[in-house]
């Protein structure tokens, strides 16, 4: 199992910046990436940003040049610093850990940080 904590979120006017953090803890060495998603109110959760082990990440179109995610394997933690924030950005923010093989794919979720972006 792994266990995940984020923390960061908050209200920021548009234009704003905000780093979200998340620690992982348990089965660390399961994890083959990292990153998180979002879901805004009457919508579906959506990719924000992931980053593999090997280095390789993968942004939304959305966010793209406004965020960025990193990781430090030595704190088992994977940021994202969201600058240029706009109120479309307004959602829970979910850290996600991800195992993932040619034969299977599991996933781990934190609790959901909330981000307000006010006009």
């Amino acid at each position: 199992q792994v266990q995940l904590v984020e923390s960061g979120g908050g209200l920021v006017q548009a234009g704003g910046s905000l780093r979200l953090s998340c620690a992982a803890s348990g089965s660390i060495s399961s994890i083959t990436a990292m990153g998180w998603y979002r879901q805004a109110p009457g919508k579906q959760r959506e990719l924000v940003a992931t980053k593999t082990n090997g280095g390789s990440t993968n942004y939304a179109d959305s966010v793209k040049g406004r965020f960025t995610i990193s990781r430090d394997n030595a704190k088992n933690t994977v940021y994202l610093q969201m600058n240029s924030l706009k109120p479309e950005d307004t959602a829970v923010y979910y850290c996600n850990a991800e195992y993932s093989s040619i034969w299977v794919r599991r996933d781990w979720w934190g609790q959901g940080t909330l981000v307000t972006v006010s006009s």
